[in-house]
């Protein structure tokens, strides 16, 4: 099982959208996908059509209070299994910052858990923060995607959650931390902006870059009120073939 975190500690980037879509299109493609949603907003809970639910949240995995396999519900896609969140995992940061292995917990649970054969890829929706649960999932992944919006102020943001990969190899957490790839999203074809960023991007992380590039389209904004993925709310639509691409080029860089 590959874990791999979507992160992005600046809001409104897409990152939500692109780990409900990239698990939706991942599935689709036969592989076996568990979807963590570790955000008490539980927007990635909501947006593939699931009520949220504090109780069946990592909450009490992650005190220790009962196994990750409890939470564990599937989504009604074939292969698309899932554990929700709730505002009850706001709480959890309080709790786990007072414990010594706060930051190693979530990797353990997730290395004890015996799911490794069960799926392909585990993807982590991490907070639009620097808390307790994003550094967590940090230091329990293999890999790090970062959606990053083509503005100049997302170049900022990459700046800062490059930094925090760093951090938590040097402290000691996840050495092994990689930095998979760097997915583009809300690009506009009309400007001239979104290709200077992705210019720019491409200057210092050209490796990291993928080729796909997520467009600006309402559909995609539409889908998650509905419960849906993008494949479900606009099959035929460029955000549907955008995500399906990124997940061809995710299976292939593997």
């Amino acid at each position: 099982m590959k874990t791999l975190a979507i992160a992005n500690q600046k809001g409104g980037v897409g990152k939500t959208t692109s780990s409900i879509n990239l698990s939706a299109a991942l599935a689709a493609k036969g592989k076996r996908v568990l979807l963590i949603d570790l955000d008490p907003q539980a927007n990635a809970t909501s947006g593939i059509g699931h009520e949220p639910d504090g109780e069946a949240s990592m909450y009490l995995p992650l005190l220790g209070e009962c196994h990750i396999s409890e939470k564990i519900i599937p989504s009604r896609l074939e292969n698309l299994s899932i554990i929700p969140s709730g505002m009850d995992l706001a709480g959890v940061e309080i709790e786990l910052a007072r414990m010594d292995d706060h930051l190693t917990r979530f990797r353990s649970i997730l290395a004890e858990s015996g799911q490794h054969d069960q799926f392909d890829y585990c993807i982590l929706d991490t907070p639009p923060s620097l808390g307790v649960l994003m550094t967590s999932a940090l230091a329990a992944a293999d890999e790090i995607l970062i959606p990053l919006q083509c503005e100049w102020f997302g170049l900022e943001g990459l700046a800062k959650i490059a930094q925090v990969i760093d951090q938590i190899r040097d402290s000691g957490a996840n050495p092994d931390l990689i930095l998979e790839g760097i997915l583009m999203t809300m690009y506009d074809s009309r400007t001239n902006l979104s290709r200077q960023v992705i210019d720019e991007v491409a200057q210092y992380f050209p490796q990291q870059l993928y080729k796909t590039v997520i467009p600006r389209t309402i559909r995609l904004g539409e889908a998650p009120s509905h419960g849906h993925t993008i494949f479900e709310h606009d099959p035929n639509g460029i955000g549907s073939k955008a995500y399906a691409q990124a997940a061809d080029e995710l299976i292939e860089r593997h």
